[in-house]
């Protein structure tokens, strides 16, 4: 069985990127890392709202988590005869309901189950996200296309998150989940302005989930998409406690600043070079961040060297879910859909995995162990990556 063959939108016309498409994509995308993410900066505030302990307040975030890796792969194999434009409206209304019930929630239990529930449509939205940028813009800028569509995640944890913190300083935390359910509602609005209708696939043409992993190539990308993620969320999740015992405790947003900002920079490469040289940028990226976690597990106390590594850490991540997305889309062919709610799943297990393994690491080896385990996983994605020459990374063809 094969899924329909759609003809991506840009090859009736001249070669043009769907901009705004794109761009509506990547706001989606933002929303929801941010909402995420933000609840890991205002954890005094909601644990006082909600009479509960910050340890418990910080369930916020993996209840999100968790519900993205129930929801990806059952809800999108049940929906994929729904229009895509109508599977992305729904999980923004989502997000807007899941919002509101937050922010007037008067129990704790109550606020986790909706953080839960905006995590399953997390899922759904990442499930199609890519597949649906795939499908926007011919086959020779699907790297481009889908750089645009996935520039969220970085810009949301460059800018999108702190700024979520500062307008819950200035608003509140139950107004702040006001105004991203505001802004979801503005999405919804913007989807329907520009985004095509897209149609799903009739069951009769649908590839069965468990047909993603015999694809060839298809299983590498999705393991070195789970190393390279678990590896980048182990050190991320506790640089403060990193940072701290080589006295470097007040310097955590600089830090984070430098990542960011370096991130930013890498879209802008990997936009410009992902369609020709895929696997180099892979290459280089898992090889940079590696050589970053080096440094930080030799010199972690010198203080340039860790604003270098920062550098070069975001440089390397900025562009990875791009390299990650397409090499993933290549090797699915027309199994795309399904390829992506198994790529959803593994990414949320990485970002879990990542803080479990980094919480452990932590408590039993200390802080040094952080660079030294993120380092192991970097060097298997990285053997991984330059081996799967023939179909999981494979040269450009000429």
């Amino acid at each position: 069985m094969t899924l329909v063959q759609h003809t991506p939108l840009e090859t009736r016309g001249p070669q043009r990127l769907p901009l705004w498409s794109l761009l509506a994509l990547t706001a989606s995308g933002f929303l929801t890392i941010m909402l995420e993410t933000m609840p890991a900066g205002i954890l005094p505030e909601i644990s006082q709202g909600l009479g509960v302990t910050e340890s418990a307040a910080g369930q916020f975030v993996s209840a999100y988590a968790i519900g993205s890796i129930v929801g990806a792969i059952p809800i999108i194999s049940a929906t994929m005869a729904w229009s895509r434009r109508r599977l992305l409206l729904a999980a923004l209304t989502g997000y807007a309901v899941t919002s509101l019930i937050v922010a007037v929630s008067p129990s704790f239990a109550l606020a986790l189950g909706a953080r839960f529930v905006a995590g399953v449509f997390a899922g759904v939205l990442w499930g199609i996200v890519a597949g649906i940028a795939g499908r926007l813009v011919s086959e020779d800028q699907r790297g481009r296309g889908l750089t645009i569509a996935l520039a969220g995640t970085p810009i949301a944890l460059a800018v999108g998150t702190p700024a979520g913190t500062l307008l819950a300083g200035l608003i509140g935390w139950r107004f702040t989940f006001v105004a991203t359910a505001v802004f979801a509602a503005a999405l919804i609005g913007w989807v329907l302005l520009v985004l095509p209708a897209l149609p799903g696939q009739e069951k009769g043409e649908r590839t069965p989930v468990r047909r993603v992993f015999t694809l060839p190539g298809l299983v590498p990308v999705l393991i070195t998409a789970v190393q390279y993620v678990t590896a980048h969320n182990l050190l991320y999740t506790y640089i403060a406690s990193f940072l701290a015992p080589v006295g470097m405790g007040g310097a955590v947003s600089a830090v984070l600043l430098v990542f960011g900002v370096a991130s930013l920079l890498s879209l802008a490469i990997t936009g410009a070079l992902i369609d020709r040289h895929l696997r180099t940028l892979m290459i280089i990226s898992s090889a940079l961040f590696a050589i970053a976690m080096l440094a930080l597990g030799f010199l972690a106390g010198d203080p340039v060297v860790v604003y270098a590594s920062a550098a070069a850490w975001g440089l390397a991540f900025g562009g990875a879910a791009s390299l990650l997305q397409t090499a993933m889309m290549n090797a699915a062919g027309t199994a795309v859909d399904a390829a992506q709610g198994v790529m959803v799943t593994g990414w949320n297990i990485g970002i879990a995995g990542g803080g479990i393994i980094g919480g452990a690491l932590l408590s039993s080896l200390g802080t040094p162990s952080l660079a030294w385990a993120t380092l192991a996983l970097l060097v298997i994605a990285l053997i991984i990556v330059i081996t799967g020459r023939r179909h999981a990374f494979p040269p450009p063809r000429h």
